[in-house]
C-alpha cells in the first residue's frame, strides 16, 4: 500500500545505511543529511531575517525576531539576568538547531528525528560541557574545578564524601543527562509514531480472515494524529530544556555565588 511506504521505520534506529562513502570514516547517512539541512534552514531564516531591518518586520524577519526575542527573554535573561543578553546568539542557535533536527520526526516520508541517534545529543552535550567549563576557567581561574567540587561551609569530616559527589554530579552527570534526556525522549516519540502507523496500516490490509478489522483502523490512526501533534510539543520542549539547562550551567560557572 502507498501508506505503508510512508511508515516510520523502526529498523532505522539501528540501520546505518550510508548515502555516500559507505564503510568509510567519511560515510554520509540520512542523519547527517538531516543535520546539514537543518543547519541550512537555521542560517537561511536568521540571515534572511536580519538582512533588511524594516521598521515594521514582516515575513521571515518577523519570525526571526520573534524567535530571537523569545530565547532572550525566556532563556538568556531568565537564567542569567542582564548578563545573558550577550549569550542570546549562542542560545538561539542551540535552541533552533535542536528544534529543527527534532521536527524531522513528523515530516511525512522521513518521520525520524536526527536526535534519535545518540551521536548528535552526545555531541551537543559535550559542546555544552566544554562551554560551561571554559566559562568557569575564564571567570574563576584554574581553581574553578576545585571551587566547584569543594563548596564552602562543608565540615572537614564530610569533604571526603561531598567532593566526589559534587565532581560526579557536575562534571559527569551533567553532559550525560543532557544527552540521554534528549535522545530518549525523541527516540520514544519516534517509536510511538511508528507503532500507531504500523497498527493503522495492518488494520487497513484485508486479510483472508475477513474485512471486519478495517473498521478499527480509525482508532490507531486517531492516536497517530494525536501523538504527531504531541511530538511537535516534545520537539519544542526538549530543545528548550536542553538550552535552558545549558544557560543555567553557564551562569553558575560565571557567577559561582548563584
Amino acid at each position: 500500500m502507498i501508506f505503508a511506504s510512508l511508515l516510520p521505520n523502526i529498523n532505522g534506529l539501528f540501520d546505518w545505511r550510508s548515502i555516500a562513502g559507505n564503510e568509510t570514516l567519511l560515510a554520509f547517512n540520512k542523519t547527517a543529511l538531516m543535520a546539514c539541512i537543518s543547519t541550512v534552514i537555521c542560517i537561511a531564516i536568521f540571515w534572511t531575517g536580519s538582512r533588511k531591518q524594516a521598521l515594521v518586520p514582516t515575513g521571515i524577519q518577523n519570525v526571526a525576531e520573534m524567535g530571537y526575542d523569545m530565547i532572550e527573554e525566556n532563556v538568556s535573561i531568565a537564567a542569567m539576568g542582564e548578563d545573558g543578553r550577550n549569550w542570546t546568539p549562542y542560545f538561539a542557535t542551540l535552541f533552533f538547531w535542536i528544534f529543527f533536527i527534532n521536527i524531522w520526526s513528523i515530516i511525512p516520508g522521513i518521520q525520524f528525528p536526527a536526535t534519535a541517534r545518540i551521536a548528535i545529543p552526545l555531541m551537543l552535550a559535550l559542546l555544552s560541557w566544554l562551554t560551561f567549563i571554559g566559562v568557569g576557567v575564564i571567570n574563576q581561574g584554574p581553581l574553578y574545578f576545585w571551587k566547584t567540587i569543594n563548596p564552602p561551609g562543608v565540615p572537614v569530616a564530610l569533604k571526603f564524601l561531598v567532593i566526589p559527589i559534587e565532581f560526579f554530579s557536575k562534571f559527569i552527570m551533567r553532559p550525560f543527562s543532557l544527552a540521554v534526556r534528549l535522545f530518549a525522549n525523541m527516540t520514544a516519540g519516534h517509536l510511538i509514531l511508528a507503532i500507531f502507523a504500523i497498527m493503522t496500516n495492518e488494520l487497513l490490509i484485508v486479510h483472508s480472515s475477513g474485512i471486519y478489522q478495517v473498521i478499527f483502523a480509525p482508532l490507531p490512526f486517531l492516536g497517530l494524529v494525536a501523538f504527531t501533534g504531541f511530538e511537535v510539543l516534545v520537539a519544542v520542549l526538549q530543545a528548550y530544556i536542553f538550552t535552558i539547562l545549558t544557560a543555567v550551567y553557564v551562569n553558575e560557572a560565571m557567577h559561582p555565588e548563584h
